[in-house]
């Protein structure tokens, strides 16, 4: 039985490492089945990846290497990335318990009052924004709140592609920074980063990015003054909400407020979220009127909200540890991958030969970005895009003393960013179908999507924003001092 690193790094040492045609043919492997698996066979993602396990393991034996080896190469990737695990599990939690205190309701409900048919696109984009990052999910700010500027925007008379641009582009700024996102959290945790450390590097490039973005949007906003707003809607909507929820702000926005005063105190995840999660299960209980026991079990699965209308039941719906579940098995199934790739040479070997050229640090950020937007058009999937080209490039961040939220700051920008911009893949496929707008239609429109690789990539030429592994350049002070 293998019981640390330096024993498996002892019982890799005499092993051969791969040649650069099977690395090819080993990752070829893995983009073909994931591809194929997806789109013309319509099979689960995470069967696909069991099988793409099997195919990595089976290239690590052709190298000569046991199972019992094999499996501790697994072990070891999922070992690495245990703190963010508990988080995952952790932000089914917290999104439910903020359903059940009506803290989002609370957000929707004074939401709407923003809007105005001459700020009614920058307006539309902080509320997404907002509701993202309160909700950690852009999907479930599309598909609610989505919905309702959709038919607004239909009735005031802006063109549907516009608004739906707009829409995305709030949703995936707030699904970006958010921290109970699950591909935040994913990021942060393949690069081997802290959760904020990660979000902190990502402000450099998509606060700018989203300040142009809006006075763009303000911009095109001021064609649209004379339009007539669809009052009668949104009233129906509003009294919907308080008809299911004390609206109070200064209580209902108290668990959010706790969370992220919490995580600028740079407390860790788990205490904040925990905390958070406590507080918002009070405001249930004493000021909603909700049952203990209703409250508690939402923390494992909630149940849809009773306000009548059904698009909103659905978003009040979320959450829970169960709702987790899917993209938690995954990623614990790509990082034992992620384990098998690392440890028997097949990452080492590939970047020799395709980064060994990139010689400057604004370079190996574009082809860290541009990696992730091929990997999502190859794979259709953000989530293994982003847990791959972690992988593959963490050596290289490392060998330029760039500290890995530059690193988890790129894969997002390449693999977050860019998922929405595609016809194929199922986040583009979901806001086509919920929007009613075809994804070649609003790409053109989701402008923070577009912008903010090419902002990271400016950012990196001018040398802003790059953070340095100080661990590795005091390292490398005092090798010279020697």
């Amino acid at each position: 039985m293998i019981q640390s690193n330096s024993q498996l790094e002892a019982l890799l040492a005499d092993k051969r490492l791969p040649s650069f045609l099977q690395a090819f043919i080993c990752f070829s492997g893995v983009f073909l089945m994931i591809s194929f698996g997806l789109f013309v066979y319509e099979i689960s993602l995470h069967a696909i990846i069991f099988l793409v396990l099997v195919w990595g393991s089976l290239q690590a034996a052709w190298l000569g290497h046991p199972f019992i080896t094999i499996r501790h190469m697994m072990n070891d990737g999922i070992t690495k990335a245990l703190p963010a695990i508990y988080i995952f599990m952790l932000i089914g939690m917290v999104i439910a318990s903020f359903m059940q205190s009506g803290t989002i309701a609370s957000l929707l409900y004074y939401g709407v009052d923003l809007l105005s048919p001459t700020i009614f696109l920058a307006a539309g984009l902080v509320l997404c924004s907002f509701m993202s990052v309160a909700t950690g999910t852009s999907w479930g700010t599309v598909g609610t709140v989505g919905v309702v500027l959709i038919g607004i925007g239909d009735a005031i008379g802006i063109p549907l592609p516009l608004v739906a641009g707009m829409i995305i582009s709030g949703a995936t700024f707030g699904d970006k920074l958010s921290p109970i996102s699950d591909t935040t959290n994913l990021a942060a945790m393949s690069a081997g980063t802290n959760l904020y450390r990660h979000i902190g590097s990502m402000l450099y490039t998509t606060v700018p990015t989203f300040i142009i973005v809006l006075l763009i949007f303000i911009f095109i906003g001021l064609q649209y003054g004379d339009k007539p707003l669809p009052t009668v809607h949104l009233n129906e909507i509003k009294v919907a909400l308080a008809g299911a929820y004390q609206l109070n702000l200064v209580i209902t926005l108290l668990p959010l407020i706790l969370m992220f005063g919490l995580s600028m105190k740079r407390y860790a995840p788990e205490v904040s979220m925990s905390l958070s999660i406590i507080l918002a299960m009070l405001i249930a209980v004493f000021y909603q009127g909700k049952s203990g026991a209703e409250v508690l079990n939402a923390l494992w699965l909630n149940s849809a909200g009773t306000t009548g209308i059904e698009n909103i039941d659905a978003l009040l719906g979320r959450g829970g540890v169960y709702s987790m579940a899917w993209t938690l098995l995954l990623s614990i199934m790509a990082l034992a991958l992620g384990g098998i790739l690392h440890h028997a040479g097949f990452l080492r070997v590939l970047l020799v030969h395709i980064i060994a050229r990139i010689k400057r640090i604004s370079t190996l950020i574009a082809a860290t970005i541009a990696s992730g937007f091929a990997g999502n058009m190859a794979m259709g999937e953000a989530y293994i895009s982003i847990i791959l080209n972690c992988q593959l490039f963490r050596e290289s961040y490392q060998e330029k003393e760039l500290d890995n939220a530059i690193l988890s700051r790129s894969v997002e920008e390449g693999s977050t960013m860019t998922t929405a911009l595609i016809p194929w893949t199922t986040a583009g496929t979901f806001y086509a179908a919920t929007l009613g707008v075809p994804t070649l239609e609003y790409a053109q429109y989701a402008l923070l999507n577009l912008l903010n690789p090419f902002v990271s990539i400016a950012m990196a030429i001018m040398g802003v924003g790059l953070l340095q592994n100080k661990a590795h350049a005091l390292s490398r002070v005092a090798d010279n001092n020697k």
